[in-house]
């Protein structure tokens, strides 16, 4: 699992650099599906359908491996093979390693022969249309045999597996509660990057859902719940924002969202701004993200002495890292907090399993 501190810092010191000034200014003050409406709107705005064949050519820079040790045999530069979720070993030895001219078609015959590309939301669900079909922020290079094993089973997490990847990619009945048929679960190391593609998926074509030329939203394997705002059921929503907040933003989804950006001309805004998931979404298993959500902390910038507004809500815990990523000493007194230096922070508020991370500033 991705280390949560340095994250929010890259996603501080770079992310934010990267979005177009004003991009999501008619999202604020909105919160729910309302505000997932919005963010359509943004995201529909401006993106332009570059074709099929064209994402190869994209993934030699929004997907070139510059994330992990080389780890491949026999290769010597890591920045012309392929970040692969379904074969990239994040910790150990990858099985392989695909070099950009590494591509196929549909299913190659064993694992590590090729790539291809692999859509998160499954294409058959909405019946290979476009924009759908070739969107970048859920189509990505995968293994074409692995691709093949996932087929249109939806995502969750698997005990006992009839497939494993050589990386530990796994199909096999679900576990998580609410759904008990075949799933394709992936290393926790991309988890929350899936998450991240499926909640993108469902707010830009949130207004497709009831299109009578997509599969049935009530078909075997089909998480979607039939309505606009939530989109997926509810196991399937409470799974993604599990994923979504114990994997946090990752540099490799930072700079893949701005690539992306330049080639198609819109963007993930649970990259940029991943607190939108637990504003719009709610799990069965907690109500504690939304309340979280209208804590605010003021003022910002600020001369060193800040305020939460809490709305009510208790905050456990208060931590604050520097821009280097060292924890600073800090107390709440009152709803509270001073920082003794200037420059650029990130706060993390906590109450209970919930977290809510803030960039603020010292001047």
């Amino acid at each position: 699992m991705k280390n949560f501190t340095l994250l929010l810092l890259l996603l501080s010191a770079v992310g934010f650099a990267q979005i177009p000034a004003g991009y999501y200014n008619s999202a604020s003050g909105l919160t729910g599906y309302p505000l997932k409406s919005e963010l359509r709107n943004i995201i529909e705005n401006g993106h332009t359908d570059q074709g099929y064949s064209a994402l190869f050519n994209l993934y030699d820079t929004s997907d070139n491996d510059t994330y992990y040790p080389n780890q491949g045999e026999g290769i010597t530069d890591q920045t012309t093979t392929i970040v692969d979720m379904y074969s990239e070993n994040p910790t150990g030895t990858d099985p392989y390693n695909f070099t950009f001219t590494d591509r196929c078609g549909n299913v190659s015959s064993n694992e590590g022969f090729c790539y291809n590309r692999e859509h998160v939301f499954p294409q058959g669900r909405f019946n290979s249309r476009t924009p759908m079909r070739t969107d970048a922020h859920h189509v990505i290079p995968t293994d074409g045999q692995v691709n093949g094993r996932r087929s249109s089973f939806p995502f969750g997490e698997v005990n006992s597996p009839t497939f494993t990847s050589r990386n530990g990619s796994k199909v096999g009945p679900n576990t998580t509660a609410g759904f008990s048929t075949t799933v394709f679960e992936p290393i926790d190391e991309f988890k929350g990057d899936i998450a991240r593609m499926l909640l993108y998926f469902a707010t830009r074509y949130e207004n497709e859902y009831d299109d009578s030329t997509w599969d049935s939203p009530t078909a075997l394997n089909d998480p979607r719940d039939g309505s606009q705002g939530q989109y997926y059921e509810q196991w399937y929503v409470d799974l993604l924002l599990s994923w979504h907040n114990a994997d946090p933003v990752s540099q490799k989804e930072i700079d893949r969202n701005n690539d992306i950006y330049v080639y198609q001309g819109n963007r993930n805004p649970y990259v940029d701004n991943p607190q939108y998931v637990n504003m719009i979404w709610t799990t069965t298993a907690s109500n504690e993200d939304v309340l979280l959500s209208n804590i605010s902390i003021y003022p910002n910038p600020s001369t060193g002495t800040f305020y939460i507004k809490d709305a009510g809500i208790a905050i456990e815990n208060i931590s604050i890292f520097d821009i280097s990523g060292r924890q600073l000493k800090l107390q709440l007194d009152n709803n509270q907090f001073r920082i003794n230096s200037t420059g650029i922070f990130i706060v993390r508020l906590r109450n209970g399993d919930q977290s809510k991370s803030f960039k603020v500033i010292v001047n």
